[in-house]
């Protein structure tokens, strides 16, 4: 059972989903954006999976730190763009098991998955 979660590891969200699945027996691989990085393919893996509005983060500070035309103008590419260029901007944490991909941390979901 290969799962890879990625996120930032002072994310609350993401600490929250590593100690879920610790706490349920659930090996997996942390991949950090922050440090590790991300590449394009990965990023379009996810867009095909889960589409980039759910990838998108609009309630973070990096989200507001965008320019009002970024912001105003946003559409597939140009989000994309910018997620590359600040995985921050990416919601959290992605998780990738049995080849889907699921965004954010919900408790319910992570049980029906883990099962």
């Amino acid at each position: 059972m290969s799962v890879i979660l990625y996120g930032i590891s002072n994310c609350d969200t993401v600490r929250k989903a590593r100690r879920w699945l610790k706490e349920h027996g659930i090996d997996y691989q942390f991949h950090d954006l922050r440090q590790d990085g991300l590449d394009a393919a990965k990023l379009e893996y996810w867009n095909s999976k889960a589409g980039w509005e759910i990838l998108l983060n609009k309630r973070g500070t990096s989200w507001r730190q965008l320019a009002a035309q970024v912001r105003d103008n946003i559409d597939e590419q140009s989000a994309l763009d910018q997620m590359l260029l600040n995985p921050t901007l990416i919601k959290r944490p992605v998780l990738e098991y049995k080849n889907q991909v699921h965004v954010g941390f919900d408790t319910d979901r992570y049980t029906k998955l883990f099962g």
